[in-house]
């Protein structure tokens, strides 16, 4: 499999924030200040860092405002490129499938409310040798953070389960994936589809790779990883 670094990485933030508000009732969560920026801002600048240059953000919830606070990406040397869901969401993977256009045969993946400080080119590199049409980094997290849905043995994915996960699963989905653009064109284009499903399927039939990182995820999907993320970010060195 041949897949150069930095591929394109999608950004999923077109999620209504529910349980931040009051605060996203006016702004997309995106957008809420953490240590006295937007957060997307935090990604953005983490990922030009890392090397990337192209980078698609998905949209839905008030992402006109996304694209007015970040345009083509110039004020952080980045490409970037917006793409919104439209009036109704389309899920996840529903919205992948509609950035395809902008994503390149193979592609990472993470979401809009999470600050990674892993090296994302150790991702890259394990898609690569793996050779399986997508990959999932994953936690030691034990309930820790947030529910426990990946059972991991000896290096190996053996279950990806969001919807149902079972006691012995003590990883979770740490919120970067790569994957093959491939297995989203397969996808209805006419309704909702959800990345969780996908990748659920994929690691039942032993196609899901898998790299564990040690360093804990950052999340603002809630009050509290808001509070834990603004006091990680506040003490990072200024550039």
């Amino acid at each position: 499999m041949q897949s150069a670094f930095p591929p394109a990485i999608a950004v999923l933030a077109g999620g209504l924030a529910t349980r931040l508000r009051p605060l996203t009732e006016t702004i997309p969560k995106a957008l809420v200040e953490v240590a006295g920026e937007p957060f997307l801002f935090h990604q953005l600048r983490q990922f030009q860092e890392q090397g990337f240059q192209k980078v698609v953000l998905c949209l839905g919830y008030l992402g006109e405002q996304v694209v007015a606070a970040v345009g083509g990406g110039e004020a952080f040397g980045l490409d970037v490129t917006c793409v919104d869901d439209g009036p109704t969401l389309k899920g996840t993977a529903g919205a992948l499938l509609q950035a395809l256009p902008h994503l390149g045969e193979n592609f990472m993946v993470c979401y809009g409310d999470s600050y990674l400080p892993i090296s994302f080119r150790a991702v890259h590199d394990a898609y690569i040798t793996q050779e399986k049409p997508a990959l999932m980094t994953v936690l030691k997290n034990q309930g820790r953070w947030d529910g426990s849905n990946v059972c991991y043995q000896e290096g190996c994915l053996l279950e990806y389960n969001k919807r149902n996960p079972s006691p012995e699963m003590q990883h979770i989905d740490y919120g970067l994936s790569m994957l093959s653009a491939d297995l989203l064109s397969a996808l209805p284009k006419d309704q909702p589809a959800d990345l969780a499903d996908l990748f659920h399927t994929l690691s039942l039939k032993g196609l899901l790779g898998s790299i564990e990182v040690t360093e804990r995820f950052y999340e603002i999907g809630s009050p509290s990883g808001l509070k834990e993320t603004e006091a990680y970010l506040s003490a990072l060195p200024s550039c």
